[in-house]
């Protein structure tokens, strides 16, 4: 029979063996740890082994393996692609970097300096880094003040013309070859006319009070394309005004029933008709220029939503997007286009739901927005010879970020959200690891230019003194 104590001295055997080694393994890892840490040895050389990955575009991160960088990255200068690399942190044999813009010469190298800042050494990997060009955001017009006494909205220049408040609804001026882009500015009571080619920004006069809250702006399907622009007003009033081209859009016509709160309208790019939705009801209005006829042809999800519409280009269907409200729910619905009886169906959502907010990328019903604002469609060059050659681009204010809806009902999102925050911010940059926006709510893509603008309300929401014009554009 074994005695109780015999378990004790089995372990503590056990201990004898299992301790020094535990002991052995610290001491190893502590003094792989004091090798790796170990300063810059000018007797020995520099040496790059390897680096990862092997391409990558501005803002990616890039590892760099080798013997005797050293422990300080102010003695260091990195090379990626022939521009200065920012340097994370270094030890003797890892170095993390972040990819410089516009590194397309492939190099990569690492130099070592003394106190009096002279070179001391120098080393090159003996594979090349492939740049791969990213998407950046940047600013495109409008200044940000920080003092909102200094704040002001005016005219001239991109980096002169003040904050741009209120930004609502881009539309381009169909005959102006993408030059003339105008946005509506709800609350700051103003249209601005971006000029692309002069790179100046103006304010649209107007007669009467017609567009103290201007809400959207369509053109009419006619040789002349005119403007129409159609205002959020607060008691029953023309919503919708016409533009004439003739007069330089300065005299107006008014057109349609009078009525309140216009949130969404388009024009028919086939038939030319203007279709519309007013705060609170749930009805979608037809206008017919022909005999100037409003009627009633369907109805939407429910009452008391704001509502943004976007026709398709070939006018086969219709988004109407679910702004933001108290309830915080957020959707994308569809109204499909029956050209034999001149008619479109009831809406039905596509994306999102009409009780859930958040955010989600994914299909259908499993996507979560909070505010689908303006949107735009672009077509993909992927989806050549298909049925459907278009993405629609989104603003969604709430979360801070521009998303995308495929033709398949899925949603991902395509700026913005860099560090996976709901909170507001401002920043330049790489689509997703960098840019932030600051509630988005109009966009517009540049087909001569093949970029995107986007209207943000900034981080002081309501007083919009640092609200500016953003570009996302492909490097040059």
């Amino acid at each position: 029979m074994k005695k109780k104590s015999d378990w004790r001295t089995r372990f503590i055997r056990l201990c004898a063996v299992v301790l020094p080694l535990i002991v052995l393994c610290f001491t190893a890892c502590k003094d792989e740890d004091k090798e790796e840490n170990l300063p810059f040895d000018p007797t020995k050389p520099v040496v790059i082994t390897d680096f990862s990955p092997k391409s990558g575009g501005i803002g990616n991160n890039v590892i760099l393996y080798g013997e005797n960088f050293g422990n300080d990255p102010k003695k260091l200068k990195v090379i990626v692609g022939g521009k200065e690399a920012n340097i994370i942190s270094v030890k003797n044999n890892i170095l993390y970097c972040v990819v410089p813009r516009m590194a397309t010469e492939g190099d990569v190298e690492i130099s070592v300096y003394d106190d009096n800042g002279e070179e001391v050494a120098f080393a090159e990997a003996e594979e090349k880094f492939t740049y791969v060009k990213q998407w950046l955001v940047s600013t495109l017009a409008g200044q940000r003040f920080e003092n909102e006494k200094d704040a002001f909205q005016g005219e001239g220049a991109f980096d002169a013309c003040g904050c741009i408040k209120g930004a609502t609804w881009f539309s381009f001026d169909p005959k102006s070859n993408f030059n003339h882009l105008y946005l509506t500015c709800y609350g700051a009571g103003a249209i601005r006319l971006i000029d692309l080619e002069e790179k100046t920004v103006t304010m649209v006069r107007h007669l009467g009070n017609a567009v103290d809250r201007p809400a959207l702006i369509n053109w009419t399907a006619d040789e002349n394309q005119d403007m129409i622009v159609s205002s959020d007003l607060s008691k029953d009033g023309n919503i919708h005004v016409l533009r004439t081209r003739v007069s330089e859009f300065q005299s107006e016509v008014k057109i349609g029933n009078k009525q309140r709160g216009v949130t969404g309208a388009f024009v028919h790019p086939n038939t030319g008709k203007l279709y519309y939705t007013v705060y609170p009801d749930d009805k979608i209005y037809e206008y017919n220029f022909e005999d100037k006829q409003t009627s009633v042809i369907a109805m939407h999800v429910r009452e008391k939503e704001t509502l943004r519409m976007v026709v398709h280009p070939t006018g086969k269907y219709a988004y109407l997007l679910r702004q933001y409200n108290a309830k915080g729910n957020g959707y994308i619905a569809r109204m499909d286009y029956n050209s034999d009886t001149d008619q479109f169906t009831t809406p039905y959502i596509v994306a999102g739901s009409d009780n859930v907010s958040g955010y989600r990328d994914g299909v259908g019903s499993r996507v979560q927005m909070n505010g689908p604002t303006q949107g735009v469609f672009v077509k993909n060059p992927d989806y050549a010879g298909e049925n459907e050659e278009y993405d629609f681009y989104f603003c969604d204010e709430r979360n801070h970020c521009i998303r995308i809806l495929t033709p398949t009902g899925r949603v991902v999102t395509f700026a913005g959200r860099g560090n996976d925050s709901k909170d507001p911010g401002f920043a330049n940059g790489a689509v997703r690891s960098e840019a932030r926006f600051a509630y988005p709510w109009a966009i517009a893509y540049d087909e001569k230019r093949k970029c995107f603008y986007v209207g943000e309300r900034g981080m002081d929401r309501e007083g919009g003194k640092q609200a500016v014009i953003r570009k996302i554009a492909m490097e040059e």
